[in-house]
């Protein structure tokens, strides 16, 4: 349940004419309405599907423009306090339940909970793809709360199978890609595509999780019943793009217009993003072209939001879309700093139906570092002396209670006038933050 402590009706009553009022007024324009636009009221609430790093950076955004953040952690225990002490299980908290005291546990398949979260918030939206889109539309429908992006768009996306249908359909350049029930569709795909080829989870994989890489038919029975292949799970199967560069591109979009974020690397290390570098160092009608399908693919589902979309660039200039998520992602940490106004921002005004701001970069090059987990324990930064007093770089650290090799801690961003030597500190400075 929601730590109705911190709300100012505790009588049972009340909060039942205020949830049946709530929704009737959003049913009068329906809560689908793309036009509507959120008070910037102490009294109103943006929730968080998700409790993560990339909802604490947006929280803060709804923090700095007067409102105010709820989440739903998708932890199964609730930890709640009484004033002025930290919950037993405060060990357990992510990244924004430190930042909010109207926090929700509950399974991300309970209904019922998800929508008892939903009546308490104005809007809602997400930090993650962990969801089922049926789910939300039904949560939307019954709680009568506005939800961004909309199931209807996150159908389209929930799962990479789905996600390479709509996109191939619009148009957009996808990697070549076939629906993976058995180890024979396996072998079929492999003699028609050749090896190596990557089979990956349909849905819920991230950073490098969730992915095998089948080098011949020896790799086939392994990698398919490590992914689950045996008991039913879908997969995809994709053709190996032998790859430039890796490309992504971050878009904001309401009804009050579209912002197209500049084309940015980003270089994995171990499956897992290390560094961006922004603006991408690729030929202007490169990047243009990435920015072009980004917004296609935006355009594509309807988006309201902010998106994120990845992009291969091979050898002979081809662009392909790989992946997107319809949320903050990695990729546009850098536009904390770098960039006028940051990803995280237009997110909250993309799904607060409020003018969306300019993209634009406030350095000629900016340079984003992942600080990963070096250590498994918890977790305590430990920085060199010489970042505190070093122009233009920014720390952010997630709050996460305990650090594992290579989870995602912190970013460190730099801005400066020139690629080498900006990546050079960027890399440097990073290299010497423990955690």
């Amino acid at each position: 349940m929601l730590d109705l402590l911190y709300f100012p009706w505790r009588d049972r009553s009340v909060r039942l004419l205020y949830e049946e009022c709530k929704i009737g007024i959003y049913q009068l324009y329906t809560c689908m309405d793309k036009n509507f636009t959120l008070p910037l009221s102490a009294n109103t609430t943006i929730g968080f599907l998700g409790a993560g790093q990339l909802a604490r950076m947006s929280a803060a955004v709804v923090m700095r423009l007067g409102m105010r953040s709820a989440v739903y952690s998708g932890s199964a225990e609730e930890l709640t306090c009484e004033p002025g002490q930290l919950p037993d299980k405060a060990a357990h908290f992510q990244p924004l339940e430190w930042m909010t005291p109207l926090r929700f546990s509950g399974r991300f398949d309970d209904e019922e909970a998800l929508i008892r979260f939903a009546r308490q918030c104005d809007v809602v939206t997400l930090e993650n793809e962990f969801l089922d889109g049926e789910l939300l539309l039904r949560v939307r429908e019954k709680s009568g709360t506005p939800m961004w992006p909309a199931p209807e768009s996150f159908l389209q996306l929930e799962s990479k199978w789905l996600e390479k249908e709509t996109f191939r359909k619009a148009g957009i350049p996808v990697t070549p890609y076939g629906k993976i029930t058995s180890a024979r569709d396996l072998l079929s795909f492999g003699e028609a595509h050749g090896y190596p080829f990557v089979l990956k989870s349909s849905k819920g994989g991230y950073d490098g999780y969730g992915n095998r890489t089948i080098h011949n038919h020896k790799d086939i029975a392994g990698a398919f019943a490590s992914l689950g292949g045996d008991a039913g799970h879908e997969l995809i199967a994709e053709e190996f793009v032998p790859f430039h560069k890796e490309l992504a591109v971050q878009v904001a979009r309401n009804h009050t217009g579209t912002v197209v974020y500049p084309c940015c690397e980003t270089i994995q290390q171990g499956h897992i993003c290390k560094t961006v570098i922004a603006p991408a160092p690729v030929e202007q009608l490169i990047a243009e072209e990435a920015r072009r399908l980004a917004l296609k693919a935006v355009e594509a589902v309807d988006g309201i939001g902010l998106y994120a979309f990845e992009f291969f660039l091979t050898d002979d200039r081809r662009l392909y879309l790989n992946e997107s998520a319809p949320r903050p992602h990695n990729s546009g940490h850098y536009t904390i700093e770098g960039c006028v106004t940051s990803q995280f921002e237009n997110h909250v005004r993309a799904v607060a139906g409020l003018p969306l701001g300019p993209a634009g970069m406030r350095a000629p090059v900016a340079v984003m570092e992942n600080l990963l987990g070096v250590r498994n324990g918890p977790a305590v930064a430990v920085v060199p002396e010489e970042l505190w007093g070093s122009n233009e770089t920014h720390l952010h650290i997630y709050g996460k209670q305990t650090s594992r090799i290579g989870r995602k801690m912190g970013h460190l961003t730099v801005l400066g006038d020139e690629l080498v030597e900006t990546a050079a500190r960027a890399a440097d400075l990073a290299a010497k933050i423990v955690l």
